[in-house]
């Protein structure tokens, strides 16, 4: 018995050892749909394919095929002054101008309206076509960045830039002598009850130079992600182990 408790201890502290605190989630963001305005959270449940009302609805052009045929701010940025909200199970919608609607045919028609394009909606929370495991909207489960990049890209463009022109789930502040989150690629990491597994870069497209308030595009701000991060901002993980992320909770590199 003592020899079998010395061994638990010795693996316990290996264990210990080898998770290496690396910063504390400051933001927790969730977009219930695609290029709408999301919500910012105090908590939130992590289920085997993400976020828990994250990223649960898309509208699509039919005509096309893959990526493509998802209707974005890329083409029309005024979908970003929509707010959607994931309440008990529904997704709730908050027009500009005060009016609400859910996933539902008159939030199509009033999305309609804005566009020659022929629209259609996904069901909620089907599942994506070509990644089973994941929901309808996007090929990775969750995406990070870092407050220490964002600083980085704020001091070579030269102005402030809000977080949420990246559309990142989580955001973590990272302690002053941590590794970058290109040195979490491949690995995994601990936040709170939940593990993910680190899985590679997110690269960037227009819908960063979209201010998320003011929706004045700014191409500069790609054109540093392109010249400085080699347009690879933030990183996608997937799931491991499933549960709750709160406001604060340390963020370790296993």
């Amino acid at each position: 018995m003592v020899k079998w408790l010395r061994v638990w201890n010795m693996r316990l502290m290996e264990e210990r050892t080898l998770q290496v605190t690396i910063g504390k989630i400051s933001e927790i963001n969730r977009y219930p749909i695609k290029s709408f305005a999301g919500e910012r959270l105090t908590s939130c449940q992590i289920e085997t394919y993400g976020m828990l009302g994250d990223r649960f609805g898309a509208f699509y052009d039919e005509a096309k095929s893959g990526w493509w045929r998802y209707v974005t701010a890329r083409n029309m940025p005024n979908m970003l002054t929509y707010q959607a909200s994931y309440l008990n199970g529904d997704i709730q919608i908050k027009a500009a101008d005060g009016r609400i609607f859910g996933w539902n045919e008159a939030l199509l028609k009033e999305i309609q309206s804005q566009t020659k394009t022929p629209l259609t909606m996904s069901r909620l929370k089907e599942q994506h076509p070509e990644h089973p495991h994941l929901l309808s909207v996007d090929g990775a489960s969750i995406l990070l960045i870092t407050d220490a990049s964002l600083r980085k890209l704020e001091r070579l463009h030269g102005k402030d830039l809000d977080q949420r022109r990246f559309r990142g789930n989580f955001v973590v502040a990272l302690d002053d002598d941590a590794c970058s989150e290109g040195e979490w690629i491949g690995r995994q990491i601990a936040i709170g009850e939940v593990q993910l597994q680190v899985d590679s870069y997110c690269e960037r497209c227009m819908m960063i130079t979209i201010d998320p308030d003011s929706l004045d595009k700014d191409p500069s701000v790609l054109k540093k992600v392109n010249e400085s991060f080699d347009l690879q901002f933030g990183v996608y993980a997937s799931v491991v182990q499933t549960g709750q992320i709160r406001l604060g909770d340390t963020v370790k590199l296993l």
